[in-house]
């Protein structure tokens, strides 16, 4: 009897003197947007925190932390406690176009982050202000070669999508053009509409409306095929090689999550993005969703980086631009 008191008061004292551990997450998750309010980003993040505090099981709070083409929100992060409760919806520039462009970049995406999930891609489109005289891509580029560096391409910043993949169908078809950068993609198509800029590659969900309305003309776009309802020729198609160029939205935490936490990130963002809600209103404002393992981004992720520093090289681009 002595002995089986002994044993269960030694049971009992382990018990007690176990770790608690707490169970992830236990208080809310900080979401940083590296852009102001309003735009993809921005948008691509508040639309996925509708279900992902449920599929998480805490609140999701959003934090706008704006500037230097989002490198500052993601530097933020890359300084970041590696715990889950610090993630970042960040943009293609974010991920894969801001570590060619800037000298003094406070993170590195492959080295400072554990990449989550390619959450959404939406492909450019070749559009031009409404009376441009060019109606087709192969036009497009005779206009260019017989009047080289006249043309303005608008952009929503230096190093933007819209940016690069001009300067990249720059290098493709031998032309030249004059970069206008905006403040942001609504001025650029604004500008477009009115009359004061002649051509820019802007996401098809952005310009869709303004194309149906006729305030500019639409004459190609960069997906790998011809988008369902848009009798739109791809670069491929009109004599462009070499010009698939997506416009994409992604989730990152810094490096060194614990596995777990890891893993329970993962699945609820694989849950939110395949809720046909969610999945919807993104479709809604023209994302593909995509909703990749890490392992997938970060293999994607690698050729892009090569690919826009490439780019970047060969245009010589600076943020000066």
């Amino acid at each position: 009897m002595r002995i089986l008191k002994s044993l269960m008061l030694a049971a009992v004292t382990l018990v007690v003197a176990a770790p608690v551990y707490a169970v992830y997450p236990e208080r809310p998750v900080t979401v940083i947007v590296p852009f102001p309010p309003g735009g993809a980003t921005d948008n691509t993040a508040r639309i996925m925190s509708i279900k992902l505090n449920e599929y998480l099981g805490a609140p999701v709070v959003i934090e706008n932390r704006a500037g230097a083409n989002g490198g500052i929100g993601a530097g933020l992060l890359a300084r970041a406690k590696p715990d889950g409760y610090t993630i970042l919806v960040g943009s293609i520039g974010v991920f894969s176009i801001n570590p060619a462009l800037y000298k003094d970049l406070q993170y590195h995406p492959q080295k400072d982050f554990d990449l989550l999930t390619l959450a959404v891609r939406t492909p450019n489109v070749l559009v031009t202000r409404p009376g441009f005289p060019a109606k087709s891509v192969s036009e497009l580029v005779e206009y260019l070669k017989q009047n080289p560096n006249k043309v303005s391409f608008a952009s929503s910043g230096i190093g933007s999508s819209d940016h690069l993949t001009a300067a990249l169908f720059w290098q493709r078809t031998g032309t030249t053009g004059v970069h206008v950068p905006y403040r942001g993609g609504g001025p650029a198509v604004q500008d477009l509409m009115g009359g004061h800029a002649d051509v820019s590659f802007q996401n098809l969900g952005t310009v869709a409306n303004h194309v149906r309305a006729d305030k500019m003309k639409m004459l190609g776009v960069t997906a790998e095929k011809r988008e369902p309802g848009w009798d739109y020729p791809t670069m491929g198609e009109a004599g462009v090689r070499d010009l698939v160029v997506y416009s994409w939205q992604a989730v990152a935490a810094p490096k060194g999550l614990p596995a777990d936490v890891k893993a329970k990130l993962e699945t609820a963002l694989s849950r939110t993005l395949k809720d046909p809600d969610v999945k919807k209103r993104l479709e809604d404002i023209g994302f593909e969703v995509v909703g990749n393992t890490s392992a997938q981004f970060d293999t994607f992720l690698a050729g892009e980086l090569n690919r826009w520093k490439g780019v970047i090289e060969t245009g010589k681009i600076t943020v000066d631009q």
